[in-house]
């Protein structure tokens, strides 16, 4: 795993957080318990703070970065919250995911977006800077759009995919060790 240092600042990783060899994280990152980081995701805490909140994970070629402090902008960190799951090749960039809600395949999230608890972001969806999507909504499209409230097997989804993942990242870590 390519776990390194910027300007001297090294990523927070729990102790039973699990980053694949083949995945990337840099300087100012925080990986929660039970994170788990997949083969090719980035997570680049260069110019700003990455925060991946407990049993979370971050699936194959997904990207988190964030945007920098300057005269033009205050700047925007990545958080990522509570049992979360971010598809493969997903991009978050300087945006707020809170707590149990799935990212789809290839969507991409930008600057000051605010995604809330218990939302599902459709498969190649754009959700566009400063846009706040509300908890309990399927969201499609580019950009995206509310497509419809999500059925209770669908909210009680986001907490088992978390588990799931937890689980494999722990089959993977045990098998790594022996």
């Amino acid at each position: 795993m390519a776990i390194r240092k910027y300007k001297g600042i090294a990523p927070q990783i729990d102790m039973q957080a699990w980053v694949d060899d083949n995945a990337v994280v840099i300087g100012r990152c925080k990986l929660a318990k039970d994170v788990g980081i997949w083969p090719n995701a980035t997570l680049r805490g260069d110019v700003n703070d990455i925060e991946i909140g407990e049993g979370s994970n971050i699936q194959d070629g997904a990207v988190v970065h964030t945007t920098h402090e300057s005269d033009m902008s205050n700047g925007s960190k990545c958080i990522v919250g509570k049992h979360v799951t971010v598809g493969h090749n997903a991009v978050l960039h300087g945006c707020i995911i809170e707590d149990e809600c799935l990212i789809g395949m290839g969507a991409v999230v930008l600057d000051n977006a605010v995604v809330e608890k218990h939302v599902l972001v459709a498969a190649n969806a754009l959700v566009p800077p400063g846009k706040v999507l509300q908890s309990g909504y399927l969201y499609v499209g580019s950009p995206v759009k509310q497509a419809r409230p999500l059925s209770e097997k669908e909210l009680a989804f986001f907490r088992y995919s978390a588990e799931h993942y937890i689980k494999l990242k722990n089959e993977y870590a045990e098998q790594e060790e022996a």
